[in-house]
């Protein structure tokens, strides 16, 4: 390509990239893009935050300066117009504590609920599911208080850091326990109650409508109710399904009705094959007659 070609190339793609044309990226453009970096290094500082710092002097100088980058977060939402931006920061930092309480929680589950946990330390520095849940639960406060776009921004970031999709709308009680956590998901309208225990690959969520955009503000997803363990590889799903309270979910199940209080669900059995793997004259050739 010579240089003027690539030049009228290049002239070509700006021209049509600048165009002013309204699409759904525009529109979405004009609500307002905060910049996915400075979304992640606030996170990352309030969680550090509540979970870690207990200095009083450190305090002083932190939480200011996490409500001010809040304050600007929640400009780049388009938000600048808003008469209670000031209200929102400010009520976001006074949940603070009971944030840290909830997580307290969490991490207190996971030492007894895992006996491969070693100490209080080892959770909350290593545990991916005590970093998605902390996550969830400083968005959850943004939710709440209807900031747009932040609270999905932070939840899809835990998400992909952590392998745990937990939508920031989703109601969730004290001291939850994800063992592993990698392939679960918590729709927006989920309701968990208090010391529920959920193993890896669990899906808590919704039946696939034909117009998903019809059902926004119904509840789509699950009621797990208090004291319910639910194993490896379940999918729940339905508004309508209540998981009753001391229930156990064995791994595998398929539920989309209710189950009643101290119910135990387990799927058949599948069956099993076991036979000789034959002439095992040749050791390096393995039998692939499966």
């Amino acid at each position: 390509m010579t240089a003027n070609r690539r030049e009228a190339v290049f002239g070509d793609a700006i021209a049509a990239l600048s165009e002013a044309r309204e699409d759904v990226l525009s529109r979405a453009h004009g609500e307002g893009l905060p910049e996915l970096s400075a979304v992640i290094t606030w996170i990352e500082r309030a969680r550090s935050l509540v979970l870690m710092q207990r200095d009083r002097s450190a305090l002083r100088s932190e939480i200011p300066a996490l409500a001010e980058r809040l304050d600007e977060l929640v400009a780049s939402t388009g938000l600048t117009d808003r008469p209670d931006r000031d209200a929102v920061v400010e009520v976001f930092i006074s949940r603070l504590p009971a944030i840290r309480e909830r997580l307290a929680g969490d991490v207190e589950a996971a030492l007894v609920g895992d006996p491969a946990a070693k100490s209080y330390g080892e959770i909350v520095t290593s545990y991916p599911s005590i970093k998605a849940l902390a996550v969830y639960r400083i968005a959850h406060e943004l939710y709440a208080l209807e900031v747009p776009i932040l609270p999905r921004m932070m939840s899809e970031y835990a998400h992909d850091t952590t392998g745990i999709d937990i939508h920031p709308g989703a109601r969730i009680g004290n001291r939850l326990f994800i063992d592993h956590g990698t392939g679960v998901v918590v729709g927006e309208t989920c309701e968990i109650g208090d010391d529920v225990r959920i193993y890896q690959g669990v899906t808590l969520g919704a039946k696939s409508p034909r117009r998903g955009d019809r059902m926004r503000g119904v509840k789509r997803h699950p009621t797990i109710e208090d004291d319910v363990t639910i194993y490896s590889g379940v999918t729940i799903l339905g508004g309508d399904t209540v998981i009753g309270r001391g229930s156990v979910i064995g791994g595998n199940v398929w539920l989309v009705e209710s189950v009643p209080v101290d119910s135990v669900v387990i799927a058949d059995s599948p069956r099993q094959l076991v036979r000789s793997r034959g002439d095992a004259s040749d050791p390096s050739q393995l039998r692939w007659d499966l």
